[in-house]
């Protein structure tokens, strides 16, 4: 399997509005932000498939996602990963005096990841307090 480069996008997604409405502890929270939207052209290159793991990473962390094909990625080389631990974990906290991290425009790197696994949201934080 190829990796391939993107630009990543963060934001609000209606499943993980109505997870964060049951708990940011709970699984319905955890599988609603624990993915990575990936045009359906970059997922083919790559030999990628729906809920294959798919390791991002960008200067700022690394994290492991399920894949998840979406058609609301306007072109390949763009991916999306709704707001959450996971997605914060791959952006940076400077704020260039705006108040507000850059959530969208990261360059990233798309890898397939088989043999990890995604970490709870409990061991996730730990291991960005830690860092």
């Amino acid at each position: 399997m190829r990796g391939f480069k993107a630009t990543l996008l963060t934001g609000r997604s209606l499943k993980q509005g109505m997870g964060k409405e049951v708990s940011k502890t709970s699984d319905r929270y955890k599988e609603s932000v624990s993915i990575c939207e990936v045009h359906p052209n970059d997922m083919e290159n790559a030999g990628l498939k729906e809920g294959d793991l798919i390791r991002v990473t960008t200067k700022f962390g690394s994290i492991v996602v399920k894949c998840v094909p979406s058609d609301h990625i306007p072109k390949p080389g763009i991916i999306f990963i709704p707001y959450g631990p996971y997605a914060s974990s791959l952006i940076g906290i400077s704020t260039d005096s705006t108040g507000m991290p850059t959530f969208k425009g990261a360059s990233a790197e798309v890898e397939a990841a088989p043999e990890e696994k995604v970490l709870d949201i409990k061991q996730l934080l730990t291991n960005l307090v830690e860092e």
